[in-house]
């Protein structure tokens, strides 16, 4: 999270030191992104079990239940693990488009760590009355400009190819986490409840 947060600040020198760290797939994943997604699931899984969300369809404010929260997390969680391992594979197939060599251990660290911004302003909808897309717009508009300077270090294009690489890589990020934060507003929507009551089930028996 700390990172996530540098990488806002200061994002020339925060992605120099990770360039200089040249961290493996499975570390990036497991000392940086998975801690990131888990515990702003937990943050926005608090809000929604002490607080509750904002519901349109019936203008008030609706508490879930710890099995609705549970399942809305799990599914949160899920679909933004996805989002970086698919989103690393798009980004490393745009830039062979570009005649680049990139391995998918670049593009994999260049999305984990770009996208940073967008899992950590997920912690805005643990309040009730924060819209799951202007958190989601917030991040993501934060993302795209973190990943101006990442894309050059991490992927290292050459000079002319590097920001077509940039452009197109972020639209197609854009896209995909677009998609993800559709499914998941729906999930919280319960559109999904059926899924989400066995899931929950599945994780937390209702005896225990």
């Amino acid at each position: 999270m700390i990172k996530a947060i540098l990488l806002i600040m200061n994002p020339i020198r925060t992605w120099d030191t990770i360039v200089i760290d040249n961290r493996r797939i499975l570390s990036v994943f497991v000392a940086f992104l998975l801690p990131l997604v888990a515990l702003t699931s937990a943050a926005e899984g608090y809000g929604l079990a002490r607080w509750g969300k904002w519901r349109s369809q019936i203008r008030m404010v609706e508490k879930f239940t710890t099995h609705e929260v549970m399942a809305y997390e799990v599914i949160q969680c899920v679909f933004g693990l996805l989002l970086v391992l698919v989103g690393a594979k798009l980004v490393k197939s745009v830039g062979e488009t570009f005649h680049g060599r990139h391995t998918y251990e670049q593009a994999f660290t260049t999305v984990a760590y770009g996208l940073s911004p967008m899992f950590l302003f997920r912690l805005l909808d643990a309040f009730p009355w924060m819209s799951p897309w202007v958190s989601w717009g917030i991040g993501i508009v934060l993302s795209i400009a973190v990943l101006y300077h990442g894309v050059p270090r991490v992927m290292q294009p050459d000079p002319p190819q590097a920001f077509g690489l940039y452009v197109t890589g972020s639209l197609l990020l854009l896209l995909t986490s677009g998609i993800v934060r559709f499914i998941t507003i729906w999930a919280l929507q319960g559109r999904f409840k059926q899924f989400g009551v066995t899931l929950a089930a599945m994780i937390w028996p209702p005896h225990v």
